[in-house]
């Protein structure tokens, strides 16, 4: 399935329908009143964050989407059928932006959340409704209620527990096909990723979700290579996992790079928690990891792990490692969504 994680599409609600100007007629009853029924309302265009799905690829061949709009009322006090409310279905993580893709209008982040995007028109009144001791006979209805419609932006962050960075071919792919049964493009050369994947991990009948996004480079924030445009996908990432390739001639300006990329687009995001990982350890010998080490230790970086994506080298630690990092995250996540309930019911 291609992936897709930005769409622009156009929604309306539905018209209301107009209320009816009815009397009766029937024999014997020469004053039989009126009884023109209400118009139905239209339908609502209702945004659902549903399970299953990790892209917006449904919204790319069809950008029109419009609700039913409600039928007119009738005589003998019958009401139009209200029109029916469309579910737009969207992955979790999606935000949805007005049109000039600047302010969010919902941010779908669990299962089942519903968000109203466009309401439907309230359906008109019938004469019958008018009808009152000093007006026995109006002759007046409501016209149904106006639709809504706009031109809105669907953009689609994932939800991982671990975001993968680094320059591009520092073994991101390769990690994450070794540790998840993702099987993302590896090859030898930079910009093999070309769009974001996400793996679940799964040590000691533990499981966490990581994702990874294409490779950085020096000037991406000024739109260098593939630019800043995925680093939305490990915005709500709770750490990130940064890979630096141990047979850079490089380290220190290698890490730098990446952190100021970080911070370039979001200074939160660069305070991120991170584990930094040394990687391709199979391919050069004890000295080079060594040192490579002690460059990044004068940028006051400890506990540097090396690893081996191919060999398997450290990988069950550093899992592990994650695993704790993730831990950690949950349960400062649930002190604080106590405190808050707290808060929300104090006097």
């Amino acid at each position: 399935m291609k992936f897709l994680d930005q769409a622009k599409i156009y929604i309306a609600s539905g018209h209301g329908g107009s209320g009816s100007i009815s009397f009766r007629r029937e024999a014997h009853v020469p004053f039989g009143g009126p009884d023109g029924g209400n118009g139905g309302r239209g339908g609502d265009v209702i945004a659902e964050c549903t399970d299953g799905l990790n892209t917006l690829i449904d919204f790319r061949y069809q950008q029109h989407f419009k609700a039913r709009p409600g039928d007119g009322g009738k005589g003998r006090d019958r009401s139009g059928i209200s029109g029916k409310d469309l579910i737009l279905r969207l992955p979790i993580g999606t935000q949805v932006l007005d049109e000039t893709n600047t302010f969010i209008l919902a941010d779908m982040t669990r299962i089942g959340q519903k968000v109203i995007l466009a309401k439907g028109g309230e359906g008109g009144k019938g004469n019958a409704f008018f009808k009152s001791s000093i007006n026995q006979a109006p002759r007046k209805s409501q016209p149904g209620g106006e639709l809504e419609d706009k031109w809105i932006w669907l953009r689609l962050k994932l939800i991982a527990d671990i975001g993968l960075v680094g320059l591009p071919n520092a073994g991101k792919s390769t990690l994450l096909s070794r540790i998840t049964a993702a099987k993302p493009k590896i090859a030898d050369y930079p910009f093999t990723t070309l769009h974001p994947n996400l793996g679940v991990v799964n040590q000691d009948d533990k499981e966490f979700v990581i994702a990874d996004i294409p490779g950085l480079i020096e000037g991406a924030h000024e739109g260098s290579g593939l630019g800043h445009r995925f680093l939305g996908h490990v915005e709500r990432c709770k750490a990130l996992l940064h890979l630096i390739d141990v047979t850079s001639n490089n380290i220190k300006k290698d890490y730098v790079t990446i952190i100021n990329e970080l911070k370039a687009y979001d200074t939160e995001l660069a305070k991120k928690k991170q584990i930094i990982v040394l990687t391709k350890c199979d391919a050069t010998d004890n000295e080079k990891i060594d040192t490579a080490k002690k460059e990044l230790k004068k940028l006051k970086i400890n506990n540097v792990l090396g690893i081996s994506a191919v060999s398997g080298d450290n990988i069950v630690t550093l899992i592990r490692k994650l695993q704790d990092l993730v831990s950690s995250n949950n349960q400062e996540d649930n002190i604080e969504n106590k405190h808050e309930t707290v808060k929300s019911w104090s006097p």
